[in-house]
């Protein structure tokens, strides 16, 4: 069974679709690559499936009994939703540490601050920020690491949020080599565990080998979906892709 039906999902800006009648399936347990052209909704259809944007018309399913009109942000968490973002979005002026402490917590800034000394929530942000190698960063500033660094920071503040399911918008962008193994190494690691990742990527030996199925939009409409091999083997998709 899906773990995230959309069903004629739809946003326009200015009057141009966005994301037009889209109606997905996601299913739990499979990383799901999301590819397409540059302005092709990949990054629109997250934003409306985390609560970033509100969507036009059609509903969102999540798992078997959960059919909504409308999602909020702040409740997404609630139903097992998590994400990255092209553009990194970290508390800049917290220290490494606290950035994972906050997820940790599920409170306010300051009450997870203040909790910042319990051993529990330390020995997760420690295995968290292992996970990513960033451990030894702990007490640097958000803004002081590299550009790889906070995307790795981020991921790791996903992985805090214990979700069901997990966006990553293109993080593999700007990774150096090792950094991009860690990744590769965590998502698979959330598929073992039946975890369901959507990923947006344009690197399609990455889509390649992570992938159990791909998903194609064109001009936000759905273009091809199925086994990744297959996918990108077909003439559209090949015109309206890869062949840019």
């Amino acid at each position: 069974m899906p773990i995230i039906t959309t069903k004629n999902l739809s946003k326009h800006f200015d009057g141009v679709a966005a994301v037009a009648k889209l109606s997905l399936e996601f299913r739990p347990g499979q990383i799901t690559g999301l590819i397409g052209p540059n302005g092709s909704g990949k990054s629109t259809l997250i934003n409306l499936l985390t609560g970033v944007l509100p969507w036009d018309e059609g509903v969102v399913k999540i798992g078997e009994d959960t059919t909504l009109s409308a999602l909020k942000s702040y409740v997404a968490a609630d139903y097992g939703l998590t994400r990255t973002f092209q553009e990194v979005r970290l508390f800049e002026q917290l220290s490494v540490l606290d950035n994972i402490l906050l997820m940790l917590t599920e409170r306010g800034v300051w009450p997870a601050l203040f909790e910042r000394h319990q051993s529990f929530h330390l020995a997760e942000a420690e295995r968290m920020l292992g996970r990513v190698g960033l451990w030894e960063k702990r007490q640097a500033l958000a803004n002081a690491l590299s550009y790889g660094q906070r995307k790795l920071l981020e991921i790791a503040r996903a992985l805090a949020t214990k979700a069901e399911v997990y966006f990553f918008d293109e993080p593999f962008a700007g990774l150096f080599p090792e950094m991009a193994k860690t990744v590769a190494k965590i998502l698979r690691e959330l598929r073992q565990a039946g975890k369901t990742v959507i990923l947006v990527e344009h690197n399609m030996n990455l889509i390649r080998d992570l992938s159990d199925r791909v998903i194609v939009l064109d001009s936000g409409e759905l273009l091809a979906e199925g086994q990744p091999e297959k996918v990108l083997a077909r003439r559209e998709v090949v015109d309206a892709y890869l062949g840019e």
